[in-house]
């Protein structure tokens, strides 16, 4: 947790919009990608922004989704189906609308979790994607400490 704050019970998580879920569960799954690129050790800083980008888009959460739905409770799946359906103010310039919605609803779920402290659940979830979808397709430069 990043800020000084009570969690949220689940009944008032659940009522919040689930864009509003969706808003905060993006930033959730970005720092984990981030951060298990960053403390991979290899990769320039544009290979691991590429590779970040490639795996937290609508279409990489897409593909996540489908070994990650079977995985989620009833009150996960509910929370999902919220967001997946909530009405959006923007669109994917890259997705289709199926994938869009998808990748909404997954942050949905994680906003959820994230606010109600379960952290836990957020790190077996997200332990569940693909090696493979971080790997870095290009010749790596370990960091040197002291190089500028």
């Amino acid at each position: 947790m990043l800020t000084e704050r009570e969690n949220l019970t689940k009944s008032e998580a659940a009522q919040l919009n689930p864009v509003t879920l969706a808003f905060l569960g993006d930033a959730v799954y970005s720092m984990y990608v981030r951060e298990r690129l960053a403390l991979s050790g290899c990769g320039k800083v544009s290979q691991l922004q590429r590779v970040a980008a490639q795996v937290v888009s609508a279409k990489g959460q897409s593909v996540f989704l489908d070994k990650l739905i079977p995985l989620f409770t009833e009150e996960e799946s509910d929370i999902f189906r919220r967001g997946k359906n909530a009405k959006k103010a923007t669109k994917s310039k890259s997705a289709t609308s199926l994938e869009y919605n998808r990748s909404t609803g997954l942050e949905a779920v994680l906003g959820f979790l994230y606010l109600t402290g379960q952290e836990d659940r957020i790190k077996q979830l997200l332990a569940i994607s693909d090696v493979e979808s971080f790997a870095i397709q290009a010749e790596t430069t370990p960091f040197k400490p002291g190089r500028f």
